[in-house]
């Protein structure tokens, strides 16, 4: 009989929830053949049969979270499809394998009290370089104290555990208490729906990067005038050439690079006691999705033309609506552009998308009566735009004139068209 593991699937990877399994018990499988999709922090990958043989049992339900190296399934490389016909050798056999079963049954006891702590050391908030470290070191997560004010374990609270370094108790006791508080209950109708992994991750590292920066949002508006006009100019041309619309999306991307290039700061992070200056371009663009929130990256910004930004940009929605983006796609962004205005939004304040310290907020564009250079009023399609940073390393005046600058390239794109 073997095995079937959760295998190693990235490094910043080390958990993940049964989505959905693609066999059942008395299935004939094949080397290499999916067996379940599992649902991780980022994407869903597939977990491949490392053996070919019958499914002989299924040890974990969809919706169970599972740790890389959790057994979730036993394959019997000599055994039969479920449709064969049972044997008389089979029938006369019967009892011994009950009586198998029953001994393996006691013997698995301790395995699942083992299996019990493991899944209470799965609710510890900790990063997943954390987790990996502890389980080098074979240590129990629970046995560890963070610094951490929202309890998160990170790697560093590992290395001290390890070291014997003593750390007060009194913040860990508080985290352990906090999940016992009674949930409250409703005298009408009400129904109650398990967060998906990914959405409790959208949760923690948003609740995470409020408490970790000093973040700020400063505003600005953008007249959109010159875009529009330059957009109904050239459209169809555009199309003819490229084989793909001129969209807003374009002009953005090619004036946040311009502007990082100009405020280097905003385009780093924090790391320990170090600022790490990227020299790269890599800029988040977020996606709605059904399951929620992601940010697949356009990798170097800054040598594509127009378009090849929207080309970039159109193929990564799509791939996260079809929950077809790899790991690659999500990693290492160094900025992000996220537009509320698709769903009507007119003003809000971006979160952070830690660990980078910027993120710009498109909103709706709106008609509304501007005051011009000459004193007369007209009518003009406006857009609030909304900056949100780390004052940790951000100042307040580098994050107000980063948005001018961003505004005076949107209000005028023919510059940008000609440098992008």
């Amino acid at each position: 009989m073997k095995e079937i593991k959760v295998p190693e699937l990235a490094e910043s990877i080390t958990e993940g929830t049964i989505a959905q399994w693609l066999v059942k018990t008395g299935d004939k499988v094949e080397k290499g053949d999916p067996v379940l999709e599992l649902e991780t922090d980022k994407v869903n990958v597939e977990v491949n049969a490392d053996y070919a043989g019958i499914i002989a049992e299924i040890l974990k339900e969809e919706g169970d979270d599972v740790e890389v190296g959790d057994v979730i399934a036993k394959v019997d490389e000599n055994g039969e499809a479920s449709g064969a016909a049972d044997s008389p050798a089979e029938e006369t056999s019967e009892q011994p394998k009950e009586e198998s079963k029953q001994e393996e049954k006691k013997e698995e006891k301790p395995a699942a009290k083992q299996e019990e702590k493991k899944s209470d050391s799965s609710n510890i908030v900790a990063s997943p370089a954390a987790r990996k470290r502890a389980r080098e070191l074979g240590i129990n997560l629970s046995d560890i104290s963070s610094r951490d004010p929202l309890g998160r374990i990170r790697p560093e609270d590992v290395e001290s555990h390890a070291k014997g370094e003593t750390k007060s108790s009194a913040p860990k006791q508080e985290k352990k208490q906090e999940p016992k508080s009674e949930k409250t209950t409703f005298d009408k109708p009400v129904e109650r729906v398990k967060m998906s992994r990914r959405r409790q991750t959208i949760a923690n590292r948003l609740v995470e990067a409020q408490h970790n920066a000093a973040m700020l949002t400063t505003f600005n508006e953008v007249d959109m005038t010159a875009i529009m006009n330059l957009r109904k100019e050239r459209k169809d041309k555009f199309v003819d050439k490229h084989g793909i619309k001129l969209g807003f999306m374009s002009f953005f991307t090619k004036a946040v690079v311009g502007a990082l290039k100009e405020f280097p700061l905003i385009n780093a992070e924090i790391q320990d006691n170090e600022i790490v200056l990227k020299k790269f371009y890599d800029i988040g663009i977020a996606v709605s999705t059904d399951d929620g929130l992601v940010v697949p990256v356009v990798r170097d910004a800054d040598r594509l033309d127009f378009a090849g930004v929207e080309k970039e940009i159109a193929d990564l929605g799509k791939k996260a609506k079809a929950k077809e983006l790899q790991l690659a796609d999500l990693q290492g962004g160094s900025f992000t552009i996220t537009n509320g205005g698709i769903f009507g939004s007119l003003l809000s304040t971006p979160i952070l998308n830690t660990p980078q310290v910027g993120i710009l907020g498109m909103h709706s564009i709106q008609k509304r009566p501007i005051v011009m250079p000459d004193d007369s009023i007209e009518v003009r399609p406006m857009m609030y735009i909304a900056m949100s940073y780390d004052h940790r390393i951000v100042d307040g005046k580098d994050a107000v004139q980063f948005l001018v600058r961003v505004k005076q390239m949107l209000e005028d794109p023919y510059d940008l068209l000609l440098e992008g």
